[in-house]
């Protein structure tokens, strides 16, 4: 059997965002439930993987040793529970970079299908944007919305791609359904 394997987006799901952006480690704070989100799925035997655009570094707002360190706090964070995130992808382009890698666009998708060997179809995504919803379904994989960060905003906009996406308050309702 397949290992099962869930991708988050971060910024709103797992860590509150903010519009000025997440530019340091004293900054990121964990959305209430999301470790312990993480931490049910890593008991129920899942891998988990983080996609998240990370457009900070390319506008100058932080550098990647600042985004390691943020990254470092949320594994330190769920190493407190005994879990922790199985590998965490990002891309440090704006839109207009017209990059691959960058969500809408499938790159960190594919390569998360690379790095665990693994096809991401049929696989739950949470994440709190158009661009998470798009990703997920242009994957053929099951795409679930949060309230949390921008999901309010972005059911605002009564896009037509949300129809039918299973919308959860936060990623901790959101995993307490995938797991039933």
């Amino acid at each position: 059997m397949q290992q099962k394997i869930i991708v988050l987006d971060r910024d709103g799901v797992i860590n509150e965002d903010s519009d000025a952006y997440i530019k340091s480690p004293d900054e990121w704070h964990p959305v209430p439930g999301s470790l312990e989100a993480i931490a049910r799925l890593k008991k129920a035997g899942w891998l988990v993987a983080v996609a998240t655009n990370q457009s900070g570094v390319r506008r100058g707002y932080y550098d990647r040793a600042t985004l390691s360190a943020m990254h470092l706090k949320l594994q330190a964070l769920l190493a407190e529970q005994g879990a922790k995130v199985d590998w965490i992808n990002f891309s440090p382009y704006v839109g207009d970079d017209q990059t691959p890698c960058r969500k809408p666009s499938t790159g960190m998708l594919q390569a998360i299908e690379n790095r665990f060997g693994v096809s991401l179809e049929g696989c739950p995504m949470v994440g709190d944007t158009l661009a998470d919803m798009n990703v997920a379904l242009a994957k053929n994989m099951q795409p679930y919305l949060v309230r949390s960060g921008k999901g309010e905003r972005t059911l605002a906009t009564q896009d037509p791609v949300l129809e039918g996406i299973p919308v959860y308050d936060n990623l901790l309702a959101a995993v307490e359904a995938i797991l039933q």
